[in-house]
């Protein structure tokens, strides 16, 4: 008696790896902006006003809701690494 083989199910796992790669993008996201706004001590509304940012903008991106594109990650990261640098570059434009 042979054992059958077993088919793959229609379902594959790199059906998945589309929608996992978007959630912990987003979650990545979520987290790098909360992480760069805590390190300033800055509420949302405050931290919005500051570096410029839409406060509704900055509320999606903190909830999920929305992603930040490849420049916003980068002027975040800037904001993470030097905010009173950024903070002057803005008070003078």
């Amino acid at each position: 008696m042979s054992v059958p083989a077993i088919e793959p199910r229609s379902f594959q796992a790199t059906e998945l790896q589309p929608r996992v790669a978007a959630l912990l993008d987003a979650v990545a996201s979520r987290a790098l902006i909360q992480r760069v706004r805590w390190h300033t001590g800055l509420n949302q509304a405050e931290f919005a006003a500051v570096f410029r940012i839409h406060p509704e903008h900055l509320r999606e991106l903190e909830s999920g809701l929305a992603q930040p594109d490849s420049a916003l990650v980068a002027y975040l990261t800037v904001i993470d690494r030097a905010p009173e640098v950024v903070r002057a570059a803005l008070t003078t434009c």
